[in-house]
């Protein structure tokens, strides 16, 4: 989202100032120097959670930070880290607000259900742990449609799927992240399951689109499904990266699948935001791993 800002900042002479929060600045300034060093971005060192917010006027509020921990202090972070942002925004004057949640409130998608809308009514189960991440993002969602209706507080929310593109981490355990590190540097590519668990990929230049429309034109405390609807395999997702970038990467899967058992899925329908926003996917699955693996070689130079 920084990228697009800075360069339509540049292109249309927009004049906008953008404060960035984050727990290590330099960090930061390493992994993108040409942003921190951009006269638009003002630099904020500090966690959403225990951060002092500056004073003054700001238009809009983009809440986006994460970290993963245990359980409870991820679902105990997430939530109050999203009523602190609501309440600066509240206090700072803002017009809107975004909050980055996930598919993950829909819990477990239904075997049968090919594309999840925002209208399923599904969640995840409430005494798994593995659960506190999906729970939180929900808290967070009530937070939103609260501080809108109590505040007039222009709440907007983008639930994010699966994505693919620059800045990706090519070695955390996202697969089609991994592949594509596995791929460029000439590892076989291992897939741990069965390889029939379906997902779908934005592109990252796809994604900063999708999101700054929802920021500024969302209708408040109503979610968007914010993915890709064209759905692989994920042996199909791995057989593409070797495609595409390195022919000679051999894939291997861990076990054989059960043609009984009917795939697991983690697939939006991305309707509403199409119908009522006017977005689109205009990258694929292909080019957007070609465009990966690109920026990735660039950035080793």
């Amino acid at each position: 989202m920084l990228e697009a800002l800075c360069f339509a900042n540049a292109e249309l002479e927009l004049g906008a100032k953008v404060v960035v929060l984050s727990r290590d600045v330099k960090k930061f300034a390493g992994k993108a120097p040409h942003l921190a060093s951009d006269s638009a971005i003002e630099l904020l060192a500090g966690d959403i959670n225990s951060v002092e917010f500056p004073p003054g006027h700001f238009s809009h509020v983009l809440h986006a930070a994460l970290d993963y921990c245990a359980p409870l202090a991820l679902f105990l972070n997430v939530v109050d880290a999203t009523r602190r942002t609501l309440e600066f925004a509240v206090r700072c004057g803002a017009r809107r607000y975004l909050l980055t949640s996930s598919g993950a409130v829909y819990g477990r998608q239904p075997p049968d259900l090919t594309h999840v809308s925002e209208n399923y009514v599904g969640a995840p189960t409430t005494t798994d742990l593995r659960s506190s991440y999906g729970e939180a993002k929900r808290g967070s969602e009530f937070l939103c449609a609260a501080f809108h209706a109590e505040h007039n507080l222009h709440t907007t929310i983008a639930r994010g799927f699966a994505f693919v593109g620059p800045y990706l981490a090519l070695n955390q355990g996202l697969a089609i992240g991994d592949f594509i590190g596995d791929a460029m540097n000439g590892r076989a590519i291992c897939i741990n399951g069965d390889g029939t668990p379906r997902r779908s990929y934005l592109y990252g230049a796809d994604l900063a689109i999708w999101l700054w429309t929802i920021l500024f034109h969302g209708t408040p405390a109503r979610p968007y499904n914010v993915g890709a609807e064209p759905d692989f395999s994920i042996a199909e997702v791995a057989q593409i990266v070797t495609e595409e970038v390195n022919p000679h990467a051999t894939v291997r899967i861990a076990h054989k699948a059960n043609p009984a058992e009917p795939a697991e899925r983690y697939v939006p329908s991305t309707q509403r935001a199409r119908s009522e926003l006017g977005l689109k996917e205009w990258i694929d699955v292909r080019e957007g791993v070609r465009r990966t693996a690109a920026w990735n070689k660039l950035r080793k130079h």
